[in-house]
């Protein structure tokens, strides 16, 4: 079985949540078992230093970006494993210090993001990653925020996509997704 089967595996999925009509897939049994983890960790690694890193001009990655919540298990991870600095994305109103902001549509109304001001400097590479993609409103605006800062998104990371939801089209950089969703 090859990783990204065994990954799918791990997933469960649970009916009508957080409300009925949907099914959410939940990454947390991977992270409780620490060779699922590793694995999961792992391909990300494997995918950006075989293929992300090799094809842009600076050879590296400066920052990972990690969304809030479930990007901040992830990405400071990533970032440590690449030399890289983690720089998180919260919702607004939880960053100390100067921030930017960007908003974004959920289903229910806006919401935004903030990220600290001086996080990012002008011309720094950076990867953004979180736990899934659906519509993209998130990454999008995570993405705006890298901009408004003076970076440049390498690549957008997930470990789901859902590919029904078309998310990915919304965004300024390419998508790479270990698990794509058509449901």
């Amino acid at each position: 079985m090859g990783d990204v089967e065994y990954l799918r595996s791990k997933l469960t999925s649970h009916i009508d949540f957080p409300q009925k009509g949907i099914v959410f897939l939940d990454i947390f049994p991977i992270l409780r078992d620490p060779i699922s983890f590793e694995t999961l960790i792992t391909h990300f690694l494997h995918h950006l230093t075989s293929h992300t890193i090799p094809s842009i001009p600076s050879k590296k990655i400066d920052v990972v970006v990690g969304l809030d919540a479930r990007g901040f298990l992830l990405g400071p991870i990533i970032a440590l494993r690449l030399g890289a600095a983690f720089v998180p994305v919260r919702k607004k109103g939880k960053l100390p210090g100067a921030c930017e902001t960007a908003s974004y549509e959920k289903e229910y109304g806006v919401d935004s993001f903030e990220m600290q001001s001086d996080a990012i400097k002008p011309g720094q590479s950076v990867v953004i990653i979180d736990d899934l993609i659906a519509t993209g409103g998130s990454a999008k605006a995570a993405g705006e925020l890298v901009t408004k800062l003076g970076g440049k998104t390498i690549e957008y990371l997930f470990i789901i996509e859902l590919i029904f939801l078309k998310g990915g089209s919304k965004l300024d950089a390419p998508v790479y997704s270990i698990i794509q969703s058509d449901d």
